[in-house]
């Protein structure tokens, strides 16, 4: 059998597992997040969740890859055949679900990156994003007709994605990576330095991290930020599993995961002081409370911060450019992530080509993200996203961790991880893996459908929502199924790892 790829670096593995958690959401979903939970305040809630499960299940699925030497579907196969299909269910659903919408997200990055050149978006940002931009339907049955500007963006984002991929992940997403990092970094940190400068920053700020701290009393502030730690930090998309695979016999996952969990909430708590000093300006300068220019989603990226650039009181077009290719290489060291979790997948089962597997899936999901480029795109990727962020993730999250808590032993596991750290966990990670973390996950997931069976999801039929969400879930469920069903070489169910690879990572 062929040498498995590698990383050849712990700073090239940090570099991808970093760029995969640190996606557009840090910039346009933290921020809002804890301003609407207590501000500062927040900030406790949220790293007491990144202590009791963000760590603890990233430690998981590093433990469980580097262990098995294998991706979600193999790593799972070891632990029993029966539970295969979860091990594919993952990269299923996010590689056909979520990366499908997520491409073409990134080519709105691109082309409002070059809209940015002119403020072409006007004096009315949200009616050139929805009617002129987007053209968006009434309802998400009324297809309408393909954007073309937005065709071609998606297709130079699934090419890009394509080029990294194509390679070895030693040669694509390791050295691609150790160039889009940095670069993001110091890009976020221009944002950070320019949005300070600007008048009304100070009362963004204030907004931003002023404590609340009432709103620690709040039972809801406690759930979004438990929400925000596993839908930022990749959790349950069979991507830290992959790049934990690709690592050598000594290397220490412990230190790997604080630094990745660490560097996450660090780029997270700094993009939000870019967003919010950009909306304390927009504020002052339009007169009007905080509260009516705040957002979240696609909305603060593509409405409100295009009218804040069109504000702006000097270089306003090298601000939207800056702005934009922070998001266009935020997502784009995402995508990279989802599409080498499936290639792997199929490359651990199957033993087909690195490169006709990946040139295939990425013409398969160029066809895929045709729909999201439709009129009614921004409606189908609204609902697809809650379904399979709100209850796709969650769940697995949930089954992972009993299969491996109950079925591989949490303590097999951490006795593999102890093995090679200078920080040892102890038995309390085992609690929190079979109990405490899945307690809060089933708290999440009943949470989310109260409230949906309660309140609806806005506007659209429930009819239309279950088809469109649960039918996406249900497919690549059966998919994931079908793929389990597939034989095995017997040879590729054994664990150990292939010793030339620590002869190569320095």
């Amino acid at each position: 059998m062929a040498l498995r790829g590698r990383f050849t670096t712990n700073a090239g593995f940090l570099l991808a597992a970093i760029g995969s958690v640190v996606g557009m959401g840090s910039i346009w979903r933290f921020p809002y997040i804890a301003y609407a939970n207590g501000g500062g305040a927040f900030l406790i809630p949220y790293f007491i969740a990144l202590l009791t499960a963000g760590i603890p299940l990233l430690l998981l699925e590093y433990g469980l890859g580097h262990k098995m030497h294998a991706s979600s579907p193999l790593a799972f196969a070891k632990i029993s055949l029966k539970v295969e299909w979860l091990g594919w269910w993952m990269p299923l659903f996010v590689t056909f679900g979520i990366l499908f919408y997520y491409q073409v997200v990134i080519g709105w990055c691109g082309n409002f990156l070059v809209y940015a050149l002119s403020t072409a978006w006007g004096a009315d940002s949200e009616g050139f994003f929805l009617n002129t931009f987007l053209g968006l339907t009434s309802a998400p049955e009324k297809v309408g007709g393909l954007r073309w500007p937005i065709v071609a963006s998606t297709a130079a984002a699934w090419f890009v994605t394509w080029a990294v991929t194509f390679q070895e992940v030693h040669r694509g997403i390791e050295r691609t990576l150790r160039v889009f990092m940095p670069v993001l970094l110091v890009t976020t940190l221009i944002l950070v330095g320019w949005g300070l400068t600007l008048p009304g920053a100070s009362e963004g700020l204030k907004y931003y991290l002023t404590p609340r701290w009432d709103k620690l009393l709040d039972v809801k502030v406690w759930l979004a930020a438990y929400s925000q730690i596993f839908f930022s930090f990749s959790l349950a998309f069979g991507v830290m599993i992959a790049y934990a695979s690709y690592l050598p016999r000594r290397a220490d996952l412990v230190q790997n995961a604080w630094i990745t969990s660490l560097s996450t909430w660090l780029y997270s708590l700094v993009a939000g002081v870019a967003v919010f000093s950009v909306l304390g300006y927009l504020s002052v300068s339009k007169g009007l409370p905080i509260e009516y220019v705040v957002k979240s989603g696609p909305t603060l990226a593509f409405v409100v911060f295009p009218e804040a650039i069109s504000n702006l009181p000097w270089l306003r077009e090298a601000f939207g450019v800056c702005f934009f290719f922070a998001l266009m290489l935020a997502g784009l060291a995402s995508a990279v992530a989802m599409v080498e979790t499936f290639v792997v997948s199929v490359q651990d089962k199957f033993g087909w080509p690195r490169k006709t597997v990946v040139t295939v899936l990425v013409l398969v999901g160029m066809v895929g993200s045709l729909l999201y480029t439709t009129g009614s795109g921004l409606h189908w990727l609204v609902i697809v996203d809650r379904y399979l962020n709100q209850y796709g993730l969650v769940l697995a999250g949930l089954l992972e961790c009993l299969v491996i808590g109950f079925g591989l032993k949490a303590g097999v596991v951490r006795d593999h991880i102890n093995r090679h750290t200078r920080l040892p966990m102890d038995p309390r990670w085992d609690f929190m893996v079979k109990f405490l973390t899945p307690a809060l996950l089933l708290v999440m997931l009943v949470r989310s459908l109260w409230a949906e069976i309660a309140h609806g999801f806005g506007s659209y039929r429930t009819l239309t929502v279950l088809a469109m969400g649960g039918g996406w879930l249900l497919l690549t469920l059966l998919a994931a199924w079908w793929l389990a069903r597939r034989p095995w070489d017997p040879q590729r169910l054994r664990t150990e790892h292939q010793p030339a690879e620590d002869e190569l990572f320095r």
